[in-house]
């Protein structure tokens, strides 16, 4: 009797792929109950978070985070100083619901920079201050021949951080997006919706905090933005940045 022939390996595929489908379809909900799920737990969010901020601002906890700015600048444990959440709504295939949740915060350091450099090297130091982005004002140094010797930059140590939810409706997830939470970076963690809850919540408040780093293990990693701070590869490894020669020192305190 002749053996049954084996099947191809596009059959082999083909069958694999469908039966993958099926297990997704089935694991998703019905379309209409997925987008109000989605929608009503966006708004959870959005009263926690609010709530949140709102005790931090009377608090206004000191962070265990360390944000450096290549060999330009480090602002060590900066304290929450103030933030807000907004939303907005739109409409989706007939429904009204949260285009997005974002919540904003900064956190202070408590006295200013003087960052004095080559004047050669100011437009360096000026597009990495704008890409962290920090407040900065500039002026130039000159000796008694007026010639200018030195690029003067008064930095406010601030650091504006922002958090936003970005519901996908159509793919069922929803993106957020972390800015400057513990360093200068942008991060993109993809969510299932039913994970952004109250605990996934408090791990957030504990990264922003420089508690710990949980909620970064929440989720998958979508997308990470090159980090401002990375060192340029002109830059030299002796801790002088190569391309600044910034010469660096908080400005004494006016309080």
């Amino acid at each position: 009797m002749p053996s049954p022939s084996k099947p191809s390996l596009l059959e082999s595929l083909r069958r694999q792929s469908n039966e993958m489908r099926a297990r997704e379809t089935a694991a998703r909900q019905p379309f209409e109950a997925a987008v109000k799920a989605i929608d009503s737990g966006l708004w959870r969010a959005f009263r926690w978070l609010d709530e949140a901020l709102g005790h931090l601002e009377v608090i206004r906890p000191t962070t265990a985070h360390t944000f450096k700015l290549g060999n330009i600048l480090t602002l060590n444990r900066p304290r929450f100083e103030r933030g807000f959440v907004s939303l907005r709504r739109g409409a989706y295939a007939g429904f009204d619901v949260l285009s997005y949740v974002e919540m904003f915060y900064r956190l202070a350091g408590p006295e200013p920079f003087i960052l004095r450099v080559n004047p050669a090297a100011a437009n360096g130091v000026e597009e990495r201050l704008r890409a962290a982005p920090m407040q900065f004002q500039y002026q130039t140094e000159q000796d008694a021949q007026r010639i200018v010797r030195y690029g003067v930059f008064h930095v406010q140590p601030i650091v504006s951080a922002s958090v936003r939810f970005q519901p996908d409706y159509a793919r069922q997830v929803v993106d957020v997006t972390l800015r400057n939470v513990d360093r200068f970076e942008s991060v993109l963690l993809e969510f299932a919706p039913d994970r952004v809850d109250e605990a996934a919540l408090e791990d957030l408040v504990k990264l922003m905090l420089g508690e710990e780093n949980g909620f970064l293990r929440r989720a998958p990693l979508a997308l990470i933005k090159p980090r401002v701070d990375e060192p340029a590869a002109s830059e030299k490894p002796s801790g002088q940045d190569a391309t600044s020669g910034v010469v660096s020192r908080a400005a004494p305190s006016t309080r």
